[in-house]
């Protein structure tokens, strides 16, 4: 397993496009991309390019993992994802450490890259996604 950086942070909104418009409008990020992603039941707004960008996620269904997030603790930091050169070599790696997953199987995310996420327990506390770019 070769963790190759962190490639995004995630950040669950009520309202995506008031979120969009502080994150674009008051901070000034740039805007680069907004995608609805089916299978995780969310939206998304995706701020800058490469490692390091910003996400904000929205739940369009009021029983997704997202919306039932944001009806406990509310808005805010909901995860980290690590960019991963293999995504199964990375799972089995962590499964060997004894790590559970929430994604034993890699699934189709945000750009139609490779996904899976940890469970906070498996890592010190932290929800963090898993992706392997195409």
């Amino acid at each position: 397993m070769k963790a190759l950086g962190l490639d995004h942070v995630a950040i669950a909104v009520k309202d995506l496009d008031a979120a969009i418009a502080l994150y674009r409008d008051v901070l000034g990020l740039e805007l680069t991309h907004i995608e609805e992603v089916p299978e995780q039941q969310v939206r998304t707004a995706i701020f800058g390019h490469g490692m390091g960008r910003v996400e904000l996620i929205c739940p369009t269904t009021s029983t997704s993992g997202v919306a039932k997030f944001l009806e406990k603790r509310g808005e805010g930091l909901h995860h980290i994802c690590i960019e991963v050169d293999d995504i199964e070599a990375s799972i089995a790696a962590l499964k060997a450490q004894g790590a559970p997953m929430i994604d034993e199987v890699p699934k189709i995310g945000a750009g139609g890259a490779k996904i899976a996420f940890v469970h906070p327990k498996g890592l010190k506390g932290v929800l963090t996604e898993l992706r392997q770019g195409k």
